[in-house]
């Protein structure tokens, strides 16, 4: 039997406010067993962005990384966001540790070439190192990770916190019974996006086909539940998607293979 670990993703607005960053805190230091946390950021890197007198320049909801704006992501995903979430966990007692891809190497990615969108310094995920997080884990230390990978050659590249999410806990699959939670503002996936209670418990890839059909799913819910079911059939033994504040609950909708 493998040792369960719990990987949860959460979106920048829930770290960027307090009243919510406490209450994920305590919900997160109280899951059981090894565990890591993913974050966002976004809003944040806006606001410091508007205050330097930097334009945040979005495409299909994706930031269009530049010199200047790969500055700011630096400074306020590594240091700002994640220290304060760092800081937090230790006074719950949970011996957390902050890392970009680019401390130990932990995560190498490559810059995303361009297609129809130059989205500059954006990383897409060639390698988490499983072997040097395991040693963490079993060390007692808790990795939060910043949305923020390398390639290598001394750049830092923006990459997207669902992927690293998901890139990491398939790299930890090999590794570890891994139950991957993506935190978002809704209960679950919804039957009716107007009805926050028709939440969808179960979900399989023939019913998601289907329920993307029916336009059930759509719009951003989509590469979400493509990544949910990429990391499945990689290893991982249970998605997740729910509240932040209902990590510790039943609830939600499971993606199982």
């Amino acid at each position: 039997m493998r040792e369960k670990l719990t990987i949860i993703k959460v979106g920048g607005k829930i770290v960027e406010e307090e009243a919510t960053l406490r209450q994920l805190l305590d919900d997160f230091a109280g899951v059981d067993g090894h565990k890591v946390l993913v974050h966002g950021g976004g809003r944040s890197a806006t606001k410091i962005a508007t205050l330097l007198g930097i334009e945040s320049k979005m495409v299909n909801g994706r930031r269009i990384t530049d010199e200047e704006t790969l500055k700011v992501v630096t400074m306020v995903y590594g240091g700002l966001v994640n220290k304060n979430i760092v800081a937090g966990l230790q006074a719950r007692g949970i011996n957390a540790l902050g890392l970009t891809g680019a401390d130990m190497n932990v995560i190498r990615s490559v810059k995303r070439p361009v297609k129809d969108v130059d989205y500059g310094f954006v990383g897409d995920v060639e390698k988490v190192d499983a072997s040097l997080l395991s040693d963490l884990i079993h060390k007692g230390v808790v990795p939060v990770m910043a949305p923020l990978t390398h390639d290598g050659q001394g750049n830092m590249l923006n990459t997207n916190a669902d992927t690293i999410a998901g890139e990491t806990a398939k790299a930890l699959s090999t590794l570890f019974d891994v139950t991957l939670v993506y935190c978002f503002e809704k209960k679950g996936v919804l039957r009716d996006e107007n009805d926050d209670d028709s939440v969808i418990s179960q979900i399989t890839r023939a019913e998601f086909e289907q329920y993307v059909a029916d336009e059930v799913i759509q719009g951003g819910m989509i590469p979400k539940l493509e990544n949910s079911f990429e990391a499945i059939n990689a290893g991982v033994s249970e998605v997740i998607i729910t509240l932040a504040s209902a990590i510790s609950e039943n609830g939600g909708t499971r993606i199982k293979k």
